[in-house]
């Protein structure tokens, strides 16, 4: 428990401003978007420096006080609530773009500023932040979960694009990992070591950026399938051919239905792939949706080359299948699963969900990254209705599992949060106990994010 002492303390670093004990700070950082109960910090604050965060790491760290870095709130993970109280580190006063050299094709970032801004800020100089999470993360939230997004399949994740990371350590030093150069071998690759941490080894305050060039020309398509396992196939059968779209998604009919009725689309209500081709030239990408339409033959549906408009209108319906699935059932709750598994094995995975979903009675939507073999699974449930949840979480459980089993992950971008440290063990095994080493070595008084990933 934090005394009045404490508070006066951390009153002194950021200043009364930008510290609150109040009741709608305390239950808006108790929560994110997923299913996992609130819990409310003791106090929020909003720092503007990595010097000031020093500051309230080593007050915190000598007294035992946790502390939760606090990002945009959209994790689906229960990834930033702050279950052992405590302290919420919000970053998003940390927004600043520090500068851009669009020669080296690099930018500085601060921790709160959000994706959106940012590839705004940079379309003057033609370039953009490929990692497309889909909610308007922050760059911070991005790296402390690897975020992906619809266009890693070409570009690659968040940590991908990582060459520097300024970090406030549990102890309070603030330390610079990583360097300007696209490549390194001189010694550990210790910003890999906080991409994915998930905030439980210290504060990412600042971010050095790779960037790419904006592509002059997109293209994209539709393949609309008879059945399921016709579309999964299909997945491994375009990657497999040697074909890399920038972003190659997966729709079951139930989620295809869904938005055309939000979003006043009329594809064909069945399994859909949903492909993205960008390049500098029309030409190469007409040899790509050529090899597309040769391994899709069979589909049901074709639809491909489409013009710039229809393929912001697919991805903006893409984006908001989670807000849509929300509008369609006012009240209801979810658990969003997601699993990554090798290609092969894809269209087993997804034929395994749908089960899992009937022997569970349940209804669910499924939709995901599929060129990288990742699947969510939305999982509906009624709040307060115990039995359906504890269903529910058995249907997640199982899909889970069955992912694991096909040498798979438990999380393909989510995190662990709360709700994958159950999977952890099956998943690394005695590597686990090795991760455990490292987070004792770096926050010996456990105070970073506790109750996350272990």
């Amino acid at each position: 428990m934090l005394s009045g002492e404490d508070l006066d303390r951390l009153r002194a670093i950021v200043g009364p401003e930008r510290l609150s004990t109040g009741e709608s700070e305390l239950e808006l950082h108790s929560k994110d978007e997923s299913y996992h109960p609130p819990s409310r910090p003791e106090v929020v604050i909003w720092p503007r420096s990595a010097e000031e965060i020093s500051a309230i790491l080593k007050l915190a760290n000598s007294r035992g006080i946790p502390v939760t870095p606090w990002a945009g709130g959209t994790s689906l993970e229960g990834n930033p609530i702050p279950i052992r109280g405590g302290i919420v580190l919000d970053m998003r006063l940390m927004d600043r773009l520090l500068w851009v050299k669009p020669q080296d094709l690099q930018a500085r970032v601060e921790a709160g500023l959000d994706f959106v801004r940012l590839n705004k800020r940079l379309e003057r100089y033609g370039l953009f932040f490929p990692p497309d999470p889909g909610a308007v993360a922050t760059i911070g939230g991005m790296v402390a979960n690897d975020a992906k997004g619809v266009r890693a399949m070409k570009y690659g994740s968040t940590g991908d694009h990582v060459l520097e990371l300024e970090v406030v350590l549990p102890t309070g030093e603030i330390v610079e990992v990583g360097s300007r150069a696209w490549r390194s071998s001189s010694g550990y690759d210790l910003k890999r070591l906080f991409i994915g941490s998930e905030g439980t080894l210290g504060v990412i305050t600042a971010i050095t950026l790779r960037l790419q060039g904006l592509p002059a020309e997109f293209l994209a398509a539709v393949a609309s399938f008879a059945a399921l396992e016709e579309a999964a196939e299909a997945v491994a059968e375009l990657v497999g051919a040697g074909l890399i779209p920038a972003a190659l998604e997966f729709m079951d009919e139930e989620t295809v239905t869904l938005i055309n009725k939000f979003n006043g689309l009329a594809l064909p209500e069945s399994p859909t792939l949903f492909l993205e081709f960008q390049g500098s030239g029309r030409a190469a990408l007409e040899d790509d949706l050529q090899l597309m339409r040769e391994v899709c033959a069979d589909a049901l549906r074709l639809e491909a080359g489409l013009g710039r408009e229809e393929r912001d209108r697919l991805w903006e319906a893409r984006h908001l299948i989670h807000d849509t699935i929300r509008k369609a059932f006012p009240g209801i709750a979810g658990i969003v699963v997601d699993v990554a598994v090798p290609l092969s094995c894809y269209p087993e995975i997804v034929e395994y969900a749908k089960r899992a979903l009937k022997e569970h009675g349940l209804k669910g939507y499924l939709f995901g990254h599929a060129g990288l073999g990742g699947l969510h699974v939305e999982i509906l449930y009624h709040p307060g209705e115990r039995e359906e949840q504890a269903r529910a979480e058995a249907a997640n459980a199982a899909i889970v599992h069955r992912a694991l089993e096909l040498e798979g992950t438990a999380t393909g971008e989510h995190g662990v949060g709360l709700g994958k440290r159950r999977f952890m063990e099956k998943e690394h095994g005695l590597s686990l106990e090795l991760m455990r080493k490292i987070k004792a070595l770096l926050d010996p008084n456990g105070i970073m994010n506790p109750g996350k990933i272990f």
